[in-house]
C-alpha cells in the first residue's frame, strides 16, 4: 500500500465533477487500499476520489472514535436521494482545506443509495455525524469544497489568506 497525495485548495482538480465507475476491479481495489491508509494516517474521516486526484465517483470513511476498531466504508457512485431537517456542524474541517474550520449547516437526516466495494447494491439512512461526513464526501464527488456553504465575506477571507501564503512560497 502507499500513501497518495492530497491535493488542497486551490487546486482546481478539486472542482472535477467525477464520472461513475463503471467497474470495481482489482487495480480500483488497491486504490481503495492507498486511500485508506492515505486517510488513516493523515488523519481524516474521510476521503474523496478527487482529493487524491481521481475523477471516479468513490469515496470512503470511517466514523469509529480512534480508539476503537476501525470500520471502513467505501461507497461507490453514492447519490443523496433525499434530505431531511438541519442540523449545524460544527468546526467542520477538510484534508483538502488546510489550517481552516467552520459552521456549516447540513440536512440531519439523508437517505443515500451506493456500491460496496464488492458491487453490492447500497441503501442506507444516516443521521448526525454520519449524514455529515456523507454530505461533505459527496460535494466533493460534485467538484464542491464545504467553504462553499459558508458566508461569501468568511471564503473571501480564507481564500485571501491562502494566496498570501502561496506569495511568500
Amino acid at each position: 500500500m502507499a500513501i497518495l497525495d492530497i491535493l488542497t485548495y486551490p487546486d482546481q482538480f478539486l472542482e472535477t465533477i467525477t464520472k461513475p465507475v463503471k467497474e470495481i476491479d482489482g487495480k480500483l481495489q488497491e486504490v481503495f487500499n492507498n486511500m485508506a491508509e492515505t486517510m488513516y494516517a493523515a488523519p481524516g474521516i474521510g476521503l474523496a476520489a478527487t482529493q487524491v486526484g481521481i475523477d471516479q465517483s468513490f469515496l470512503l470513511y470511517d466514523i469509529a472514535p480512534q480508539d476503537e476498531t476501525r470500520a471502513l466504508n467505501i461507497l461507490v457512485n453514492p447519490v443523496i436521494v433525499s434530505k431531511e431537517g438541519e442540523i449545524l456542524s460544527e468546526n467542520e474541517g477538510c484534508l483538502s482545506v488546510p489550517d481552516y474550520r467552520a459552521d456549516v449547516k447540513r440536512a440531519e437526516r439523508i437517505l443515500v443509495e451506493a456500491y460496496d466495494r464488492d458491487g453490492n447494491p447500497l441503501r442506507f439512512e444516516a443521521e448526525g455525524i454520519h449524514a455529515i461526513v456523507l454530505q461533505h464526501e459527496i460535494d466533493h464527488l460534485n467538484g464542491t469544497l464545504f467553504i462553499e456553504h459558508i458566508s461569501r465575506l468568511k471564503r473571501q477571507m480564507y481564500k485571501r489568506k491562502i494566496q498570501k501564503r502561496l506569495r511568500r512560497e
